[in-house]
């Protein structure tokens, strides 16, 4: 039942008993019989009853339209409720909702939009061999361009490509950078940690939807350039140094007694 019906109800009932004592005074005033009396309760049942037909009710709103009436609703309820219960009322209201905005504003710009930490999953090499020096050509073209993103990806695998090339690592086209990183720290333990930093930010780059800089580039290029200058940690020659500190220690002691 509409909420109007009763309105249209009780307006209705009002014209049937103006009706019915118009009627009872015609009556009256005609043959002198008592008029014919229509109880309040029974000419409330009849006009509702006359108002819930079907040609009544060919104008009321539908269902998606009475959905967005009670949201509305709903909406000017809690926003009248908020602006009496913040200072100022509506005033103060817009104002707390623009500091809100401008926070939120000021977070995004300084962090960033947020980002999944990346995860190195596909390979650091396409499917073309090409040698390291081929990668670092096209990391110094990328780079005299301005385009950082290729330059640093090209210089990481410029790096990975001399290692191979020098046999401190075996080539094997599905590795990813972290784990070329990891591999390569064991015979280069001084630049373990650099290593790992470069893969870092060739995921970054690749996989996590970060922009590169000349100074990140800068950092990848000067690791390439100082692991060509770097003499390699040798597991065999370093069990043997290790015996060989061993026997020059017994001897001294030896030669003690």
């Amino acid at each position: 039942m509409p909420a109007t019906l009763p309105r249209a109800a009780d307006e209705t009932v009002r014209g049937l008993l103006r009706a019915r004592d118009a009627a009872q005074l015609s009556r009256t005033g005609s043959d002198g019989q008592p008029p014919v009396t229509i109880p309040r309760g029974p000419a409330r049942e009849a006009a509702r009853h006359e108002l819930s037909k079907r040609m009544y009710h060919e104008n009321d709103p539908g269902l998606f339209q009475r959905a967005l009436n009670a949201v509305l609703d709903w909406v000017d309820r809690l926003l009248s409720a908020a602006a009496s219960a913040t200072p100022g009322g509506a005033l103060g209201l817009v104002v707390v909702v623009l500091a809100v905005i401008v926070v939120l504003g000021a977070l995004w710009w300084r962090l960033g939009t947020p980002r999944r930490q990346p995860v190195s999953t596909a390979t650091l090499f396409d499917d073309r061999p090409r040698s390291a020096a081929e990668h670092r050509a096209a990391a110094e073209a990328h780079a005299a361009q301005g385009h950082w993103n290729q330059a640093l990806q090209e210089r990481m695998r410029a790096v990975v490509r001399a290692l191979e090339e020098r046999a401190l690592l075996d080539a094997r086209p599905g590795r990813t950078a972290d784990e070329a990183a990891a591999e390569a720290g064991r015979a280069l333990p001084a630049h373990t940690d650099r290593l790992h930093a470069a893969a870092r930010e060739f995921d970054d780059v690749t996989y996590g939807g970060r922009r590169a800089t000349q100074t990140s580039y800068d950092r990848i290029a000067d690791l390439d350039r100082e692991l060509e200058r770097t003499k390699p940690v040798l597991a065999g020659s370093a069990s043997n140094s290790s015996s060989a500190h061993s026997t020059t220690r017994n001897t001294r002691q030896g030669a003690a007694e």
